[in-house]
């Protein structure tokens, strides 16, 4: 049975990370701080990453699975506090490729600060580089758009509200925009087959292979309760973020790395539908933002 450390473990790609490790059959150590339940099965570390002292020290863990770092300073204060692994895998993003950069994002593109996602994307830069010059064999995962079960923040579920209320989807430009997903089980799926084999990639754009428009994806989410969106188009020159859950640019990857070592993912639609069932009875876990009230102010 494989040892793994998971930072985090109570909210959406951490927590569904436990879960599914657990499932599997690993021996799951968690680190968090303890403010929220714990998934069944894991092994509780409470503490602050940055506060860790001696905590860690007694610990060998086959893998590290860093799902909870976001700057330069989580990598040094969690390095610094670990004791012996085998393995590391952090979680990064997308984001640190430029949107003005040549499209798909390969993995060799330089990195620079993208005017979308600004500090997030600096920070996640800046943790890519101080853990190559800690763990130089360290794997890093630079996923889009990731979605399923879980998932708190408010994208599909946004969606999901409108096609429930029979609500017109208000549509930025002629929803042409091209988006990129990645279900959170496949993330789990690319991370086990990197424990398991060590593939020679260390530095992984994961993701579907196919992308879909803006428009293609909010069909796709009406259809989920059997419904039909009839869309209202909206002025570019109008902020989208005020009323849609995605930045204004093409967010595409080149994933042909990743599929070499993980050729099969969860087909979108049925993700999706797995989303939505899950929702249906989890409302209350996902992160609201004040959508409607916008649009019904200043767009109707």
């Amino acid at each position: 049975m494989k040892k793994i450390l998971i930072t985090g473990g109570t909210t959406f790609v951490s927590k569904y990370a436990a879960a599914y490790f657990v499932q599997r059959g690993y021996e799951v150590y968690v680190l968090n701080r303890n403010t929220k339940p714990q998934v069944d099965g894991v092994r509780l570390i409470e503490g602050d990453r940055h506060c860790l002292g001696d905590a860690l020290k007694r610990f060998s863990f086959d893998s590290v699975v860093d799902i909870t770092s976001y700057d330069a300073r989580d990598i040094t204060d969690l390095c610094d506090a670990l004791g012996s692994f085998g393995q590391y895998i952090m979680i990064s993003s997308g984001a640190v490729y430029p949107e003005d950069a040549e499209k798909p994002f390969r993995e060799e593109s330089p990195r620079a600060v993208n005017r979308f996602w600004g500090k997030y994307g600096a920070d996640k830069m800046e943790a890519e580089t101080e853990l190559l010059k800690r763990v130089p064999d360290a794997y890093l995962l630079r996923p889009p758009y990731l979605y399923g079960p879980m998932n708190n923040v408010y994208r599909e579920a946004f969606v999901f509200d409108c096609a429930k209320a029979d609500r017109k989807f208000y549509l930025p430009g002629d929803g042409g925009q091209r988006l990129q997903f990645f279900h959170v089980r496949d993330l789990c799926g690319v991370m086990e087959v990197i424990m398991e084999t060590k593939p020679a990639a260390h530095i992984l754009n994961v993701g579907n292979s196919v992308t879909v428009s803006v428009k293609e994806w909010v069909t796709m989410c009406y259809a989920c309760f059997g419904k039909e969106p009839s869309f209202v188009n909206v002025s570019k020159e109008i902020e989208q973020r005020n009323y849609f859950s995605f930045y204004d640019y093409d967010y595409v990857l080149d994933v042909q790395k990743m599929q070499a070592v993980y050729p099969n993912t969860i087909p979108f639609e049925e993700g999706l539908k797995e989303s939505a069932k899950w929702y249906q009875t989890n409302e209350e876990a996902v992160n609201k933002k004040a959508y409607f009230a916008y649009i019904d102010e200043n767009l109707t």
